[in-house]
């Protein structure tokens, strides 16, 4: 089943798959509600599956496509979403800057969650000093780079920030193809353009993530690489929190790669 919502200032697109406790999935990326179609697959027979496009991405249009969007209004419009589709605390799965969006809720509307599995947020708050500001200053410059010399070089400079290779890439077999196609490169223009900016002015409140009551489960990609900033907000958070960081197979996109193993993951996670 597919829906729209209006929020503040846009319409989403949302879509619904199986029965059973809502999950919703909040995408890395350019990724939209259609990215992790082999995910929600292995998913659907034990949950009501919600997936969308965040607002900028696909079919989830803005009233005014010039003021762009904010953490702030993502993070609302996730709120609105699962407000819609449940009466219910929800169980979540972030991946990358979704996993933001999970830990902004967690904070500021933890009545909605139950369980949020925090996929190797993209949060440089989460970092020492020295380090976020290097990070930030990583994603600025990669800014710099795609208004400069275009979506191919920006790519490979965002593959290795995350720690992806996307040549080499190990994959599980008979996955959907996603080809770079004219809605994606709208989607990257977007992606790079505003939330590259809705991360690095990001205020998440890193010290109420201690007291809330929703259960975190951080987690990193099992061949993702140590060094890269994503692997490390998830340590860092797990340090926070006092909890084990969780392995998943795959990468920094693991939840596309790899999508009935970390469906697997998931699920043991969740009946733990």
């Amino acid at each position: 089943m597919s829906g729209s919502l209006r929020t503040n200032g846009a319409t989403l697109h949302y879509d619904v798959h199986g029965a059973g406790p809502v999950l919703l999935i909040s995408q890395s990326g350019e990724g939209d509600a259609d990215r992790t179609a082999d995910l929600v697959r292995h998913l659907a027979g034990d949950h009501t599956v919600v997936t969308y496009d965040r607002r900028g991405l696909s079919r989830s249009a803005l009233d005014d496509p010039g003021r762009g969007a904010t953490m702030a209004d993502h993070v609302d419009d996730v709120h609105r979403l699962l407000a819609a589709v449940t009466d219910r605390p929800a169980r979540m799965l972030g991946c990358s800057f979704g996993a933001v969006i999970g830990l902004h809720l967690a904070v500021e509307h933890p009545e909605q969650l139950d369980t949020l599995i925090a996929h190797e947020p993209v949060a440089p708050g989460l970092l020492p000093a020295p380090e976020r500001v290097r990070h930030v200053r990583e994603l600025e410059e990669l800014q710099d780079l795609y208004r400069e010399r275009g979506l191919a070089e920006a790519f490979a400079g965002i593959a290795a920030a995350l720690g992806i290779d996307p040549v080499a890439q190990d994959t599980e077999p008979g996955l959907t193809p996603h080809p770079l196609d004219d809605r994606r490169r709208a989607g990257f223009d977007f992606f790079i353009r505003n939330d590259f900016t809705a991360v690095t002015r990001d205020t998440l409140d890193v010290a109420a993530l201690g007291d809330t009551p929703v259960r975190v489960i951080p987690a990193f990609g099992r061949t993702t690489p140590r060094h890269v900033f994503d692997y490390r907000c998830a340590h860092e958070l797990a340090a926070l929190l006092g909890v084990e960081a969780r392995e998943f197979p795959g990468g920094h996109n693991g939840n596309t790669t790899h999508p009935r193993a970390y469906a697997t993951r998931i699920l043991d996670l969740l009946a733990a």
